[in-house]
């Protein structure tokens, strides 16, 4: 043995080129066999590729990165929310539709119901804010009137100048007596120090139980755990009777950072506040997240409550998504409502990589006589999203999709679709691949066109503050602009 080992030593180049290409030549082949399990065409050759060019780097990265699922832990808690979701859905019929509504509106609800489990409910009322400081001030202010329970998550939840008002807000309600829960994304929050810990001590003095969702500890739920699966909603629940959902996180306009600061950028966005018994939906959805951070399963009985202003008009319904699920949810829900839409399509999303079947779902729209609009930002604040998506410009624009960038330096963070005059959806969801496997997100259907005329005038105030991207003036762009877009286009598959 110890000559053996002598004769590595002395030929050790030799010794590690031969193990080198061995180990080349498997991984490769092994690759072949293990990628294209269950995953889309375009991703599995995106990760082959990568594979195949370098396989000692691509391969351990594909471990790392390429499985768009929950530890095991996880997933049993999930199995054991949507079992209990499923239950008590059978006990709540779906609120009725107005009789004049569209068969595939039924359709999406129906399909809403079989995929997250959450009914539609009525009378509902519902208002948009797309005011960025008023939002914030608007939910300190129902955070005062909280009588026994707060509950908040968002993606990033700091403390700074922006959001110092409902820090004290909650803390104020939780000194007398409040019960006040704080959820926030591990990643999405820890990318902001120092604010970030600034927020914890803060909730840490006045007793607040708070928790990171989706912690970067690989190992924590007995299996190793994709560290970009983040968790995107963005949920305000106030004893169970008032409700703010939407795009806002809980930070500063600028998002705390220097360089956004000395180009000016700042984020615009939409929210919408609810009250009514869609309310006690998202304060369950609330609680299955808090379950899954806490262990705590919350009471029904404190979670789901008796609303107390039932004088709205509009039907409503919850759709979660996320890869705790077995499909993707909103991805499902987009396409299902652009191939059923007849006269328009107001799609508004800052970042737009959209999945092949929701491409061709746009498309397919267009050349059927649809008025199909797309809002995104004029500039991008992450280099390889925003040159993704702008190399679907061509295709949409030649296929007769108007485009509107919102005009530099504000990026359009709002995320949300109308359809016809029948539907809107309005949440955390973004249109890319990130948001349909990798993401927790959570989107809001509302039926009803007295809704959908405060969503166009919304949509009127963005379009405002756009210009019209034209194909003629895409055709002239650089050369090397279009292999940019391309390139990482390519790379956008790697999911």
């Amino acid at each position: 043995m110890a000559e053996l080992w002598q004769w590595v030593l002395d030929h050790w180049v030799v010794v590690f080129t031969y193990a080198y290409l061995v180990l080349d030549v498997v991984l490769r082949i092994v690759s072949l066999i293990v990628v294209p399990r269950d995953r889309r065409p375009g991703s599995a050759i995106a990760w082959l590729l990568a594979i195949m060019l370098l396989p000692i780097i691509g391969f351990p990265l594909y471990l790392l990165l390429g499985k768009a699922q929950l530890p095991r832990r996880r997933r049993e808690k999930q199995r054991i929310v949507t079992s209990l979701m499923r239950e008590r859905s059978h006990e709540i019929p779906d609120s009725a539709l107005d009789e004049d509504v569209p068969s595939w509106l039924q359709s999406a609800v129906r399909l809403n119901r079989e995929l997250g489990a959450y009914p539609l409910t009525g009378n509902n009322a519902a208002d948009l804010e797309i005011d960025y400081a008023a939002s914030i001030a608007g939910m300190a202010a129902d955070i005062r009137t909280a009588r026994r329970t707060v509950h908040v998550l968002f993606y990033t939840m700091v403390l700074d100048e922006a959001t110092e008002d409902v820090v004290a807000a909650l803390c104020e309600v939780a000194d007398r007596g409040v019960e006040v829960r704080v959820l926030y994304d591990h990643w999405g929050s820890l990318s902001h120090r120092p604010h970030y810990g600034a927020l914890r001590r803060r909730l840490d003095a006045h007793g607040i139980e708070h928790y990171p969702m989706m912690p970067l500890k690989p190992l924590r739920d007995g299996a190793f755990q994709r560290p970009d699966l983040r968790n995107h909603r963005k949920l305000l629940i106030v004893d169970g009777q008032v409700g703010w959902m939407g795009s806002q996180n809980m930070i500063a306009a600028h998002y705390d950072k220097r360089a956004n600061i000395r180009r000016g950028l700042h984020w615009q966005e939409t929210m919408i506040r609810l009250r009514g018994p869609i309310v006690s939906e998202m304060n369950l959805l609330f609680a299955t997240d808090w379950y899954y951070e806490s262990d705590e399963q919350l009471p029904l009985e404190t979670v789901v409550t008796v609303p107390e202003d039932t004088s709205g008009t509009y039907e409503c319904q919850l759709v979660p998504s996320g890869p705790g699920f077995v499909l993707e949810n909103n991805l499902l829900l987009f396409n299902q409502l652009f191939y059923s839409a007849s006269h328009r399509i107001t799609a508004v999303s800052p970042y737009f990589v959209p999945e092949e079947s929701m491409l061709a779902a746009l498309v397919t729209a267009a050349k059927r006589g649809v008025a199909v609009e797309l809002f995104v930002s004029e500039v991008g604040d992450q280099f390889l999203v925003s040159h993704a998506q702008r190399s679907y410009y061509g295709a949409l624009l030649a296929a007769g999709v108007r485009i509107w960038l919102y005009r530099a330096p504000t990026i359009l963070h709002a995320k949300h679709v109308t359809i016809d005059d029948s539907v809107t959806v309005v949440g955390s969801s973004n249109m890319d691949i990130r948001s349909f496997l990798l993401d927790m997100e959570c989107s809001l259907m509302v039926g009803g066109t007295d809704f959908m005329e405060k969503m166009h005038v919304v949509e009127d105030v963005y379009r405002s503050r756009s210009r019209e991207l034209t194909l003629e003036e895409w055709n002239r762009r650089p050369r090397l602009a279009s292999v940019v877009d391309d390139l990482c286009r390519l790379a956008s598959a790697v999911v």
